[in-house]
């Protein structure tokens, strides 16, 4: 009842496959790998001029305008000081604009756990658990950051933003902005924020260890009220080669380290990882891409011109991958 598909390409020479009860053309849940994808779309916005780095997100969200933010970032949710400056395009980018999962500290934290109370989802991806996104950011705005902008990274949340932002930009809902813009044009047809009826076939289990985390007519059966530009995507690895060969020749800005160490030997530049050391399993520094906790990974090192993705239907199950990822990126780099 457990799968994994793969494939490496090395400068155009493309091997993949697939094992267990899955074949090459099996959808996955993406999870977090859904974060450069939709930076690779804001990417375009700012090419075209409809977001600058350097403008402050208020005009296009204000409920994210005039902020309050924790005296100390683990105290309690009414002790709060001005904000320094504006939320910029750039400190969603780079996960700095003060709200987001602290690896460094206990989850869910303070304002993530008002987030909870309020009902918002902010563990596992679970697309028909959130409200639409006016209303989702309605819920974010009421509660303060954890930190003043630019002066922290913080996990997930900026991805979640960035969705609202690059869809009010462009004045389009992100699904329908995301396959005009990106997954049309690369021919990513299986690549969504859900399956449809006729594809449910190729669409399994998702496992979290032995339990079943999601059935394949459970919460990517329908479209999502929030398109979580954080964890919400579904694709193939044929659909995630499109788009990695893509960024070959892609601004390498974007995906340059920008700030921090987030554990092995982890950047992050523009709504992207990036290797900031050579690793033992073959990674550069300079090696870009992303992981997702329900079970993919797919990065390209620019060295030796070498993508790798490997889509599975189990969550990891700790903060560390399973043997089954490190064993394949040793393989593949």
């Amino acid at each position: 009842m457990h799968g994994a598909a793969w494939l490496v390409d090395r400068a155009g020479d493309v091997t993949s496959g697939a094992a267990g009860i899955t074949a090459p053309d099996t959808i996955f849940r993406i999870s977090s790998v859904t974060k450069p994808v939709v930076a690779a779309l804001a990417a375009q916005l700012v090419e075209q001029g409809l977001l600058s780095l350097d403008d402050p997100v208020d005009r296009l969200l204000p409920e994210l305008a005039d902020r309050r933010v924790l005296r100390s970032p683990d105290g309690p949710i009414d002790d709060t000081v001005p904000a320094d400056r504006p939320i910029t395009v750039q400190d969603v980018l780079e996960f700095r604009l003060g709200l987001g999962m602290d690896f460094t500290g206990p989850f869910p934290g303070t304002v993530l756990g008002a987030l909870a109370e309020l009902g918002m989802p902010v563990g596992p991806p679970a697309p028909q658990a959130a409200p639409g996104p006016d209303e989702w950011m309605r819920v974010v705005g009421n509660v303060p950051l954890s930190h003043q902008p630019g002066a922290r990274w913080l996990y997930n949340t900026g991805a979640q933003v960035l969705g609202v932002l690059v869809a009010r930009a462009a004045g389009r809902p992100l699904p329908e902005l995301l396959a005009e813009r990106l997954l049309d044009p690369l021919g990513m047809t299986d690549t969504g924020f859900h399956v449809p009826p006729d594809r449910l076939g190729r669409f399994g289990r998702q496992w979290l260890g032995s339990d079943v985390y999601d059935e394949p007519d459970g919460q990517w059966a329908a479209p999502p009220a929030f398109p979580d530009a954080a964890a919400g995507l579904v694709s193939t690895v044929a659909d995630l080669h499109a788009f990695a060969a893509s960024l070959r020749t892609a601004d390498p800005s974007w995906r340059t380290a920008r700030h921090g160490d987030h554990g092995g030997g982890e950047g992050w530049g523009l709504g992207i990882g990036v290797k900031v050391v050579d690793l033992p399993d073959g990674r550069h520094a300079g090696t870009y891409g992303w992981d997702g906790g329900l079970g993919s990974t797919w990065w390209t090192d620019p060295v030796t011109d070498t993508i790798a993705i490997l889509l599975t239907t189990d969550a990891w199950t700790s903060p560390q991958p399973s043997a089954v990822f490190e064993d394949f990126w040793a393989a593949a780099f």
